[in-house]
């Protein structure tokens, strides 16, 4: 098994930065890499951002690139989300997820799951 804590979500204005972090514990060494996720209310929850834990690659949904920037440390075992320029529509329950088959994927592909932080971006 495989624990994420997510930390760092909060109450901002439009412009303004935030960074999340992702804890992960545990069998680690079964997952490939990590991903970020986001649901608003009524809407289904969609991809943001990925990595894997080896190599240079990084995955950005459209939406968000330019603006936020996914990040590790293996030593730590902890992927951070900064996010920049954060605009209203970034509201939404942010959630990490870890996957032991292919990132970057479908929400499917992920096996853990942390339990959400809530980002609330005021206009």
């Amino acid at each position: 098994q495989v624990q994420l804590v997510e930390s760092g979500g909060g109450l901002v204005q439009a412009g303004d930065s935030l960074r999340l972090s992702c804890a992960a514990s545990g069998r680690t060494f079964s997952t490939v890499g990590m991903g970020w996720f986001r649901q608003a209310p009524g809407k289904e929850r969609d991809f943001v951002a990925a990595i894997r834990w080896f190599g240079a690659s990084t995955y950005y949904a459209d939406s968000v690139k330019g603006r936020f920037t996914i990040s590790r440390d293996n030593a730590k075992s902890t992927v951070y989300l900064q996010m920049n320029s954060l605009k209203p529509e970034d509201t939404a329950v942010y959630y990490c997820a870890a996957s032991t088959t292919v990132v970057p994927g479908p929400s499917t592909s992920y096996n853990y799951w942390g339990q959400g932080t809530q980002v609330t971006v005021s206009s």
